[in-house]
């Protein structure tokens, strides 16, 4: 792993935070996740919740470091950390450019992404600038980053519509799109299986609905979010005060596993 070198404060238009540099290769830039959440406004702890719940999506020593895992004491210490905040701490991440880009798509923020495209081009890639002096090469670099963000941000927006249309067909039809615009694939739509709510696994089994879903949690039928296995997929409901959740709908298998959990 490449030596961290802590570059002292830098400065990218309001933005204000600690430049890092290695860790993900010689001068390579980084970022703490403390110096991130304070740019996008969110608390600390909520980011690395987030990281926690996808952290099979970050590589080590590629997307991520954990400089709690690893003797970085000094380092953090001149990264700003005092004793108590590194004692109290579980996680302490550093990001590469990479990395942030993984945890935006979780963040899934308009803002957050404007936010991105301006660090990639005055922070990330300055050290790369300097050294080549090829304006082209970043320019080039932007607009493929901006092309990406801009096809996420437009499959995001497919798939919302998607989970909250009632025609299956339209539904399908919405998804191979998504996938396309990610993919560059065509797909062709494909109908659902037959689906479940909890609910109604619940009354064909003579158990509670919180019940169906403690069971799935413990025998881990449900994907990440958001997402498909073959036990169910993901949906969007409406609770009682209008906001959007996710919710968990089940497929025929299932409804097997929860009867063999059960006994029946």
């Amino acid at each position: 792993m490449n030596e961290l070198k802590v570059l002292g404060k830098e400065k990218v238009g309001s933005f204000e935070f600690t430049g890092i540099e290695g860790g993900f290769g010689e001068d390579k830039k980084a970022m703490l996740v403390k110096d991130i959440a304070a740019i996008h406004g969110r608390p600390v702890f909520k980011v690395n919740e987030l990281i926690n719940r996808n952290r099979k999506k970050f590589r080590d020593g590629v997307d991520i470091i954990d400089l709690k895992e690893n003797n970085f004491a000094i380092f953090l210490k001149d990264s700003g950390f005092t004793q108590n905040q590194i004692n109290a701490s579980n996680n302490i991440y550093l990001l590469s450019e990479r990395g942030y880009a993984k945890l935006l798509k979780i963040l899934e923020d308009d803002k957050a992404w404007e936010i991105y495209d301006e660090l990639v081009d005055n922070y990330f890639n300055m050290r790369q600038t300097i050294k080549t002096d090829n304006k082209a090469l970043v320019a080039n670099k932007r607009l493929a980053i901006m092309e990406e963000n801009a096809k996420t941000r437009k499959a995001n927006l497919l798939y919302k519509i998607a989970m909250a249309t009632k025609s299956e067909f339209a539904k399908e039809s919405l998804l191979a799109n998504a996938g396309e615009v990610l993919t560059g694939q065509k797909a062709i739509p494909v109908m659902r299986k037959e689906e479940f709510s909890a609910t109604a696994i619940g009354n064909l089994l003579g158990i509670s609905a919180n019940k169906v879903g403690r069971i799935a949690n413990e025998l881990e039928l449900k994907a990440e979010q958001p997402g498909q296995n073959k036990y169910g997929r993901w949906g969007i409901d409406k609770a009682s005060n209008g906001k959007e959740v996710p919710n968990w709908v089940y497929f025929k298998p299932a409804i097997a596993e929860i009867e063999k959990y059960l006994g029946r």
